[in-house]
C-alpha cells in the first residue's frame, strides 16, 4: 500500500492547484480523479467551455450588429455552430492537457478512480481498471458541485437541460427558455441570443444576479435587455413540461397570475449544489450541515483534524478562483505555514457582454451594518476609449469609507470588467483611500480611466462628467 502526505480528491482549480501547491512545498502528493480529464466543472463543463462560446457568439454578434458601422462589409455570413463547438472542445482539451503537464512537473501521481474514505487515513479508489487502497497522512476534499434542480423537475438532458449539456448541444435553439437570472443562466443566454436564439428568463427574485450591487443588476438587465433577451421577474415556476420537441414552462407572476412559457429548449440554472456522493464521509464522521457543505473551521480543516475541505463543497460563493486561493492555503496550513484568505475580496464576474465584475461590500450591505460611506460612480460612455470601440453600456460605482476614505466596495459593469476588477482587488487588498487611486496615473484612452473618475466623484472632483 502506498503512502502519502497528502492525497487530494478531485481535480478541479481547488484541487489541482492544492495538490501542486503540496508538491512546491515537498510534501508527497496524489490527485484522485473519476473521471478521464483532469480540471472538474470548471474547465471541462463550466468556466472554460463557456467562455469559448461565450467568445464566439460575442464574434459573431459584432459581425452582425457592429461591423458595418465601423466600415466593414461583409456580404455573406453563417453560423458554422457545429465548428464553434469544435472549438470549444479543442480549448478544453488544450486546457486539461497543461494541466497533465503541470501533474508530471511536479511529480504528482494521478490515480483516476472514484475515492471512498475507509477510515480517516486510508481511501479506496475504484475505477475502470483500477481498485486499491492508499494511506495518506492528510486529505484535502475539493470534489466540486453540480447543477441544482427544482423538485418538479425532470431533466431528460436533452431538451430540458442543464449548463453541462448547453454547452454541447447539437442545434442552436429556436426559443430557449431560462428558468434563473444567475450568472450561469445569463451567460448561456447570451450566448444562443446572440446565435439567434429567442431568449426568454424567468427568475423568482425580483431582479437579476441576486446578492450583486442593485446597480449592476438594473444595469445588466437594460443592456441585456437591448440585445434582445427578454426578462420575467418575480416569477415563481411551478411545471415545466414536455409534449414531443416543445417544452411549457407554467409559472405565477407577482401578481400570483399564472402565465405560460414555450419554447424548444428549457435551461435550467437554478445554481448549484456541492457535490459529494460516494465519498464515504458517513466512514469517518465527517461533518455534512443542512444545505450538503461540509462544515469546516477558519483553516477549512473538518470536525477530522487531518480531513480538509475546499471550494464548492464548503460555504462561501461557488468560484474558481475562490477554491484556488483556498486550495493553496490549505497546502501551506499543512505545511505548517501561516496563509490567510480574506474572503471579503474574492471578485464575483459575470463573463456576459457588456461584463459584470465585483468586489468587496454593497450599499446594502453597509446600510444594514450601520457604516457611514460615500459614493462615487463613472459612466462609461464618456470615456473616449468606449466611444472608440463603441462599448458605451454600464458605469462603475466605488463606495469609500466617510472618514477614512478606504475603499469597501468596487462594482463595475462594462467591457473588460473581468480584467479591470483586479485593480480594485489590489487597491482593496493594500487597503487604498479612493484618494490614492485618484491620484495614481492611468493611461489614455484605457476603460480603466473610469475607475480612476470614479474614485475622483467619491469627493465630487470627477473630471469628465
Amino acid at each position: 500500500m502506498t503512502k502519502y502526505d497528502v492525497a487530494v480528491i478531485g481535480s478541479g482549480p481547488g484541487g489541482y492547484v492544492a495538490a501542486i501547491r503540496c508538491a512546491q512545498l515537498g510534501l508527497k502528493t496524489v490527485i484522485i480523479e473519476k473521471y478521464t480529464n483532469l480540471g472538474g466543472t470548471c474547465l471541462n463543463v463550466g468556466c472554460i467551455p463557456s467562455k469559448a462560446l461565450l467568445d464566439s457568439s460575442h464574434h459573431y454578434y459584432e459581425a452582425t450588429k457592429n461591423f458595418k458601422k465601423h466600415g466593414i462589409e461583409i456580404n455573406s455570413l453563417a453560423i458554422n455552430f457545429e465548428q464553434m463547438i469544435a472549438r470549444k472542445a479543442e480549448v478544453v482539451e488544450q486546457t486539461s492537457g497543461g494541466i497533465n503537464y503541470l501533474m508530471d512537473k511536479n511529480k504528482i501521481e494521478v490515480i483516476q478512480g472514484v475515492a471512498s474514505f475507509k477510515d480517516n487515513t486510508h481511501i479506496q479508489i475504484k475505477g475502470k481498471d483500477t481498485n486499491e487502497e492508499i494511506e495518506a497522512t492528510n486529505t484535502i476534499i475539493a470534489t466540486g458541485s453540480k447543477p441544482a434542480n427544482l423538485p418538479f423537475i425532470e431533466l431528460d438532458k436533452k431538451r430540458i437541460i442543464t449548463s453541462t449539456e448547453a454547452l454541447s448541444l447539437k442545434e442552436i435553439p429556436k426559443k430557449l427558455l431560462v428558468i434563473g437570472g444567475g450568472i450561469i443562466g445569463l451567460e448561456l443566454g447570451s450566448v444562443y441570443q446572440r446565435l439567434g436564439s429567442q431568449v426568454s428568463v424567468i427568475e423568482y427574485m425580483p431582479s437579476l444576479i441576486p446578492g450583486m450591487d442593485a446597480m449592476l443588476a438594473k444595469e445588466l438587465q437594460k443592456a441585456l435587455k437591448k440585445q434582445g433577451i427578454k426578462f420575467f421577474t418575480s416569477h415563481k415556476v411551478t411545471a415545466v413540461e414536455k409534449n414531443k420537441n416543445e417544452i411549457t414552462i407554467k409559472a405565477t407572476d407577482k401578481k400570483d397570475k399564472e402565465v405560460e412559457f414555450k419554447g424548444d429548449y428549457c435551461l435550467v440554472a437554478v445554481g448549484r449544489k456541492p457535490y459529494t456522493e460516494g465519498l464515504g464521509l458517513e466512514n469517518v464522521d465527517v461533518k455534512v450541515n443542512d444545505n450538503g457543505q461540509i462544515e469546516t473551521n477558519n483553516q477549512l480543516q473538518t470536525n477530522i483534524s487531518n480531513i480538509y475541505a475546499i471550494g464548492d463543497v464548503v460555504k462561501g460563493p461557488m468560484l474558481a478562483h475562490k477554491a484556488s486561493e483556498e486550495g493553496s492555503m490549505v497546502a501551506e496550513i499543512i505545511a505548517n505555514q501561516k496563509p490567510h484568505l480574506n474572503y471579503n475580496l474574492i471578485p464575483g464576474v459575470v463573463y456576459t457582454w457588456p461584463e459584470v465584475a465585483a468586489v468587496g461590500k454593497t450599499e446594502t450591505q453597509l446600510k444594514e451594518e450601520g457604516v457611514k460611506y460615500n459614493v462615487g460612480s463613472f459612466a462609461m460612455r464618456a470615456l473616449g476609449r468606449s466611444r472608440a470601440s463603441m462599448d458605451l453600456d454600464g458605469q462603475i460605482k466605488v463606495i469609500a469609507h466617510a472618514e477614512t476614505d478606504e475603499i469597501l466596495g468596487v462594482h463595475m459593469i462594462g467591457a473588460r470588467a473581468a480584467d479591470m476588477i483586479a485593480e480594485a482587488v489590489i487597491a482593496m487588498e493594500y487597503r487604498a483611500s479612493s484618494e490614492d487611486i485618484a491620484r495614481s496615473s492611468h493611461a489614455h484612452p484605457t476603460y480603466t480611466e473610469a475607475f480612476k473618475e470614479a474614485c475622483l466623484d467619491v469627493h465630487k472632483r470627477a473630471i469628465h462628467s
